[in-house]
């Protein structure tokens, strides 16, 4: 079993209370770190602020190079890291290899936006008083960042605010999910082997104290937060003056319409459906297919579904494998039967097998089920039929959440009709709502969020804009 420190600081330590580390397929501890509570988050803290004016002015190709340092270093290790990754997580080794060229892209897609952060020279002499006057933009980190990452993602959605940070010149201390740790500590000793000041990144698992304190301690400038709604929200409340960015999941809907190409249709929806047992914030969770294509459609996906391979996420033939934990497949389940209790009809799946939930279609549903009306985090698709266009983006709309949806369309007033009324932060076109590239812009509407994710978008965040005024 192998032993993993916390990194606090610009320094790997153990502290009093360990955390084991449980593989969720085998149910085995196969390693173990420890949790930071008070006194290490303070050491972190007074790290990050010993270092925060070095970093302000920390040259733009000095981020560069440690940026790409670190991706280098990971793409030279991924098959082990992404071994580690599918262990902590049970994330099948297909998706998890993804998740590592993801990771190694983001910060390649950070290093690059180093060297152009965002600043302008304005006119000022719109009127009299500006005359002989230029006015000049620049942006100054905002200061210390804390960064709160979930399970599902545990290495890229980690660097998606670790990445950011130091390309604008910000320290970050990061709290990855108790249950995933591993990755972001592997992640550590990379960054540690770098010319990063020591004290700009911190990578804490935490006790209930220590992270309610990322939230309300008054010397973070930016908390950025994924994962769950309920949390989200009662974290913007309780972090005072503080800059927040919320990324909050959904239940994302897909349209099929009679001029998709269903073949391409069918394969999207399945991959974005059940990739990762559907714990993916825009896990094509509700589809709607037009009534001319709809048993066409359905028969063709569910066909398809039960083609798909379970097993142990470090065979490379497994398709889909275990939940994070059994508490979250009980959950499912209980969705699952609640729905069918009320009229619902199950055409493929169902099951659970302890952690394992088989994939699930579902039809004649309606939004008085949590199948429709909540993030389900699982296996679990519902696909209804609708007669027009406007009754499909009226049904994607009918929810709390926002975050992308998926248009299969080859009309292009369907294109734009979409784009414009659909109530998401991005609408795909031939696409899944599943589809994401780590450099575009990221983040919903509703319930689903608050502000955006995505390197630029993320960096505009943790940048406070300043004006000189001069004359010329």
């Amino acid at each position: 079993m192998e032993n993993y420190q916390i990194y606090v600081g610009g320094h790997f330590v153990s502290s009093g209370t360990k955390l084991d580390v449980v593989n969720p397929y085998s149910n085995q501890t196969f390693a173990q770190t420890y949790l930071a509570g008070k006194d290490e988050l303070e050491i972190a803290i007074d790290s990050a602020q010993k270092v925060q004016q070095q970093m302000k002015f920390l040259p733009s190709y000095k981020k560069y190079e440690i940026l790409m340092q670190i991706a280098n270093e990971i793409k030279q290790d991924r098959q082990r890291l992404a071994e580690i990754l599918s262990m902590e997580s049970g994330k099948p080794i297909k998706p998890a290899l993804t998740e590592i060229d993801r990771a190694i892209q983001t910060f390649i897609v950070a290093a690059e936006e180093s060297k152009r952060l965002p600043g302008e020279v304005i006119s000022m002499d719109w009127t009299p008083a500006g005359t002989n006057k230029e006015g000049i933009v620049k942006y100054y980190p905002v200061g210390l960042v804390a960064g709160i990452s979930p399970f599902n993602f545990p290495l890229n959605l980690a660097v998606h605010k670790i990445a950011p940070a130091i390309a604008s010149g910000c320290p970050i201390i990061l709290k990855p999910a108790r249950s995933t740790p591993l990755s972001t500590l592997e992640l550590a000793k990379i960054v540690d082997s770098t010319e990063l000041p020591k004290g700009a990144l911190s990578v804490l698992p935490m006790d209930r104290d220590a992270g309610n304190q990322l939230v309300t301690d008054e010397r973070f400038n930016l908390l950025t937060f994924t994962g769950s709604p309920e949390v989200g929200w009662k974290m913007k409340r309780d972090a005072g003056k503080k800059r927040v960015v919320l990324e909050l999941g959904g239940n994302a809907g897909v349209i099929v319409t009679q001029t998709a190409d269903l073949e391409m249709a069918v394969k999207k929806c399945l991959i974005g459906g059940f990739s990762y047992a559907g714990q993916v914030c825009i896990h094509v969770q509700r589809i709607f297919v037009h009534q001319s294509v709809f048993e066409k459609f359905t028969s063709k996906i569910v066909d398809a579904a039960k083609r798909l391979i379970n097993g142990d996420p470090l065979n490379a033939e497994t398709d889909i494998s275990v939940m994070i934990d059994e508490e979250n497949a009980l959950r499912v389940e209980a969705w699952i039967n609640e729905a069918v209790a009320n009229g619902a009809k199950i055409l493929c799946g169902g099951k659970r097998f302890g952690c394992f939930v088989e994939p699930t279609f579902i039809t004649q549903t309606n939004n008085s089920m949590k199948v429709c009306s909540q993030e389900i985090f699982g296996p679990v698709v519902t696909i209804e039929k609708y007669n027009d266009f406007d009754e499909a983006i009226r049904l994607i709309n009918d929810s709390a959440y926002g975050l992308q949806a998926g248009v299969f369309t080859n009309d292009l007033k369907e294109m734009n009709a979409a784009f414009s009324h659909l109530e998401v932060g991005g609408v795909m076109i031939n696409e899944v709502s599943a589809y994401r590239l780590d450099h575009m812009p990221y983040g919903g509407v509703k319930n689903s969020g608050f502000g955006r994710e995505g390197i630029k978008y993320a960096i505009l965040d943790m940048m406070e804009t300043k004006l000189l005024v001069k004359d010329m």
